[in-house]
Protein backbone atom coordinates (compact mmCIF):
# COMPACT_ATOMS: atom_id res chain seq x y z
CA UNK A 1 0.00 0.00 0.00
CA UNK A 2 0.81 3.64 -0.33
CA UNK A 3 2.36 3.21 2.90
CA UNK A 4 5.01 0.25 2.47
CA UNK A 5 3.12 -1.87 3.88
CA UNK A 6 2.77 -5.34 1.78
CA UNK A 7 0.01 -7.98 2.94
CA UNK A 8 0.27 -11.22 1.92
CA UNK A 9 -2.51 -14.24 2.48
CA UNK A 10 -2.64 -17.99 2.89
CA UNK A 11 -4.58 -20.77 3.11
CA UNK A 12 -4.64 -24.25 5.05
CA UNK A 13 -7.88 -26.59 4.88
CA UNK A 14 -7.86 -30.09 7.13
CA UNK A 15 -10.27 -32.79 8.92
CA UNK A 16 -10.11 -34.64 11.91
CA UNK A 17 -11.27 -37.93 11.43
CA UNK A 18 -11.55 -40.35 13.98
CA UNK A 19 -8.69 -37.79 16.01
CA UNK A 20 -6.37 -37.98 13.51
CA UNK A 21 -5.63 -34.73 10.79
CA UNK A 22 -6.36 -35.44 7.09
CA UNK A 23 -4.55 -32.82 4.53
CA UNK A 24 -7.32 -32.08 2.12
CA UNK A 25 -5.11 -29.98 -0.13
CA UNK A 26 -2.86 -32.18 -0.58
CA UNK A 27 -5.17 -35.55 -0.07
CA UNK A 28 -2.70 -38.13 -0.68
CA UNK A 29 -0.68 -40.56 1.60
CA UNK A 30 1.64 -37.47 2.66
CA UNK A 31 -1.23 -35.85 3.39
CA UNK A 32 -2.71 -38.31 5.58
CA UNK A 33 -2.32 -38.45 9.55
CA UNK A 34 -0.75 -35.80 10.46
CA UNK A 35 0.96 -34.72 14.03
CA UNK A 36 -0.31 -31.95 16.12
CA UNK A 37 2.49 -30.21 17.43
CA UNK A 38 2.90 -27.62 20.38
CA UNK A 39 4.88 -24.13 19.64
CA UNK A 40 6.28 -22.05 22.55
CA UNK A 41 4.99 -19.27 21.44
CA UNK A 42 2.33 -19.86 18.55
CA UNK A 43 0.69 -22.64 20.55
CA UNK A 44 -0.75 -26.33 18.80
CA UNK A 45 -0.25 -26.44 15.05
CA UNK A 46 -0.22 -29.37 12.25
CA UNK A 47 2.98 -30.33 11.12
CA UNK A 48 3.34 -30.45 7.54
CA UNK A 49 0.29 -28.84 6.43
CA UNK A 50 -0.11 -27.46 3.01
CA UNK A 51 -0.16 -23.79 3.06
CA UNK A 52 -1.09 -22.20 0.11
CA UNK A 53 -0.89 -18.62 -1.33
CA UNK A 54 -3.87 -17.10 -2.50
CA UNK A 55 -4.97 -13.43 -3.98
CA UNK A 56 -8.90 -13.50 -3.99
CA UNK A 57 -11.69 -14.44 -2.81
CA UNK A 58 -12.10 -16.72 -5.74
CA UNK A 59 -8.54 -18.12 -5.42
CA UNK A 60 -10.18 -19.41 -1.70
CA UNK A 61 -13.01 -20.77 -3.06
CA UNK A 62 -11.63 -23.05 -5.39
CA UNK A 63 -9.59 -23.83 -2.19
CA UNK A 64 -12.00 -24.43 -0.34
CA UNK A 65 -14.35 -26.92 -3.49
CA UNK A 66 -10.99 -28.69 -4.05
CA UNK A 67 -11.03 -29.64 -0.38
CA UNK A 68 -14.28 -30.68 0.32
CA UNK A 69 -14.16 -33.23 -2.78
CA UNK A 70 -11.83 -35.06 -0.32
CA UNK A 71 -13.06 -34.85 2.93
CA UNK A 72 -14.84 -37.59 4.58
CA UNK A 73 -18.54 -37.90 4.06
CA UNK A 74 -20.88 -41.11 4.27
CA UNK A 75 -24.72 -41.80 4.26
CA UNK A 76 -26.69 -42.47 7.38
CA UNK A 77 -29.92 -42.90 8.59
CA UNK A 78 -30.76 -39.17 8.74
CA UNK A 79 -28.02 -37.66 6.32
CA UNK A 80 -27.70 -38.66 2.67
CA UNK A 81 -23.98 -37.18 2.61
CA UNK A 82 -23.30 -36.78 6.37
CA UNK A 83 -19.81 -35.36 7.51
CA UNK A 84 -18.06 -37.75 9.34
CA UNK A 85 -15.27 -35.50 9.60
CA UNK A 86 -14.85 -31.33 11.57
CA UNK A 87 -13.22 -29.78 9.06
CA UNK A 88 -10.82 -26.55 10.04
CA UNK A 89 -10.00 -23.69 6.90
CA UNK A 90 -7.76 -21.37 7.80
CA UNK A 91 -6.73 -18.31 6.43
CA UNK A 92 -3.69 -16.25 7.55
CA UNK A 93 -3.19 -12.82 7.08
CA UNK A 94 0.88 -11.19 7.98
CA UNK A 95 1.55 -7.68 7.33
CA UNK A 96 5.12 -6.58 6.33
CA UNK A 97 6.69 -3.10 6.34
CA UNK A 98 8.70 -2.75 3.84
CA UNK A 99 9.82 0.42 5.00
CA UNK A 100 12.66 -1.32 7.12
CA UNK A 101 14.34 -2.48 4.50
CA UNK A 102 14.73 -5.91 2.96
CA UNK A 103 14.86 -9.08 5.13
CA UNK A 104 12.65 -7.73 7.87
CA UNK A 105 10.02 -10.52 9.67
CA UNK A 106 6.35 -10.37 9.27
CA UNK A 107 5.23 -7.52 11.93
CA UNK A 108 1.60 -8.87 12.13
CA UNK A 109 -0.36 -12.34 11.21
CA UNK A 110 -4.02 -12.40 11.71
CA UNK A 111 -5.86 -16.02 11.05
CA UNK A 112 -9.55 -16.64 10.44
CA UNK A 113 -10.93 -19.75 11.58
CA UNK A 114 -13.70 -21.37 9.34
CA UNK A 115 -14.70 -24.68 11.26
CA UNK A 116 -18.01 -26.85 9.94
CA UNK A 117 -18.29 -29.06 13.34
CA UNK A 118 -19.83 -32.52 12.07
CA UNK A 119 -23.18 -33.35 13.64
CA UNK A 120 -23.51 -35.55 16.67
CA UNK A 121 -25.96 -38.53 16.03
CA UNK A 122 -27.54 -41.45 18.46
CA UNK A 123 -26.10 -44.50 17.21
CA UNK A 124 -29.87 -45.79 16.15
CA UNK A 125 -30.79 -42.53 14.01
CA UNK A 126 -27.16 -43.31 12.09
CA UNK A 127 -28.44 -46.56 10.95
CA UNK A 128 -25.08 -48.75 9.57
CA UNK A 129 -23.45 -50.31 11.90
CA UNK A 130 -20.09 -49.35 10.00
CA UNK A 131 -20.50 -45.64 10.52
CA UNK A 132 -20.54 -46.19 14.74
CA UNK A 133 -17.22 -45.72 14.90
CA UNK A 134 -16.92 -42.60 13.12
CA UNK A 135 -19.70 -41.51 15.10
CA UNK A 136 -18.13 -42.06 18.39
CA UNK A 137 -15.33 -40.33 17.64
CA UNK A 138 -17.28 -37.16 16.73
CA UNK A 139 -19.18 -37.54 19.79
CA UNK A 140 -15.86 -37.76 22.03
CA UNK A 141 -14.63 -34.85 20.67
CA UNK A 142 -18.32 -32.79 20.90
CA UNK A 143 -18.27 -33.56 24.38
CA UNK A 144 -14.54 -32.57 25.03
CA UNK A 145 -15.34 -29.45 23.44
CA UNK A 146 -18.64 -29.11 25.63
CA UNK A 147 -16.19 -29.55 28.75
CA UNK A 148 -14.31 -27.04 27.69
CA UNK A 149 -16.97 -24.25 27.31
CA UNK A 150 -18.47 -25.17 30.43
CA UNK A 151 -14.86 -25.13 32.11
CA UNK A 152 -14.77 -21.40 30.46
CA UNK A 153 -17.50 -20.54 31.68
CA UNK A 154 -17.16 -21.52 35.37
CA UNK A 155 -13.77 -19.61 35.27
CA UNK A 156 -15.58 -16.94 34.11
CA UNK A 157 -18.16 -16.52 36.76
CA UNK A 158 -15.54 -17.38 39.88
CA UNK A 159 -13.38 -15.06 38.95
CA UNK A 160 -10.36 -17.89 39.40
CA UNK A 161 -8.11 -19.56 37.21
CA UNK A 162 -8.91 -23.11 35.86
CA UNK A 163 -7.68 -25.66 34.14
CA UNK A 164 -9.66 -25.88 30.71
CA UNK A 165 -9.23 -29.66 29.42
CA UNK A 166 -7.82 -28.29 25.61
CA UNK A 167 -5.84 -31.52 25.28
CA UNK A 168 -8.87 -33.91 25.66
CA UNK A 169 -9.28 -34.28 21.82
CA UNK A 170 -7.53 -33.24 18.86
CA UNK A 171 -10.60 -30.73 18.14
CA UNK A 172 -10.39 -29.02 21.31
CA UNK A 173 -6.58 -28.74 21.20
CA UNK A 174 -6.19 -26.85 17.74
CA UNK A 175 -9.51 -24.76 18.57
CA UNK A 176 -7.58 -23.53 21.82
CA UNK A 177 -6.70 -20.01 20.73
CA UNK A 178 -10.30 -19.85 18.92
CA UNK A 179 -12.22 -20.35 22.35
CA UNK A 180 -9.08 -18.69 24.83
CA UNK A 181 -6.66 -15.57 24.33
CA UNK A 182 -6.99 -12.98 21.80
CA UNK A 183 -9.65 -14.16 19.55
CA UNK A 184 -13.36 -13.20 18.74
CA UNK A 185 -15.44 -16.34 18.05
CA UNK A 186 -19.08 -16.46 16.69
CA UNK A 187 -21.02 -19.88 16.04
CA UNK A 188 -23.94 -20.82 14.14
CA UNK A 189 -26.08 -23.93 15.67
CA UNK A 190 -27.79 -26.03 12.46
CA UNK A 191 -30.66 -27.99 14.09
CA UNK A 192 -34.26 -29.59 12.45
CA UNK A 193 -37.69 -28.79 12.59
CA UNK A 194 -38.54 -32.51 11.59
CA UNK A 195 -40.30 -34.67 15.18
CA UNK A 196 -37.51 -37.09 13.94
CA UNK A 197 -34.90 -35.29 15.00
CA UNK A 198 -36.35 -33.68 18.08
CA UNK A 199 -33.98 -34.86 20.36
CA UNK A 200 -30.66 -34.20 18.60
CA UNK A 201 -32.08 -30.60 18.32
CA UNK A 202 -32.93 -29.93 21.77
CA UNK A 203 -29.45 -31.36 22.71
CA UNK A 204 -27.89 -28.60 19.99
CA UNK A 205 -29.68 -25.95 21.81
CA UNK A 206 -28.41 -26.67 25.27
CA UNK A 207 -25.20 -27.12 23.88
CA UNK A 208 -25.18 -23.45 21.85
CA UNK A 209 -27.12 -22.22 25.40
CA UNK A 210 -23.58 -23.10 27.08
CA UNK A 211 -22.00 -21.84 24.63
CA UNK A 212 -23.32 -18.11 24.45
CA UNK A 213 -22.43 -18.05 28.11
CA UNK A 214 -18.75 -17.73 27.56
CA UNK A 215 -17.37 -14.22 27.35
CA UNK A 216 -14.04 -14.77 27.78
CA UNK A 217 -13.30 -16.08 24.41
CA UNK A 218 -15.56 -13.37 23.36
CA UNK A 219 -18.10 -15.75 21.96
CA UNK A 220 -21.19 -15.32 20.02
CA UNK A 221 -23.89 -17.39 19.39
Amino acid sequence: DPQGREYHCTCEYFEIYNETVNDLLNPTEEGKKLRVREHPDLGPYVENLKNVATMSFEDMDLLMTQGLSARQVQSTGMNAESSRSHSIFQIRINKVDTTQGEGVAFGKESKISLIDLAGSERAGSAGAAALQSAGKFINQSLTALGKCISALVKAQNSGKEAHIPFRESVLTWLLREVLWGNSKSSMLAAISPADVNYEETCGTLRWAANAKKIEIGRAHV
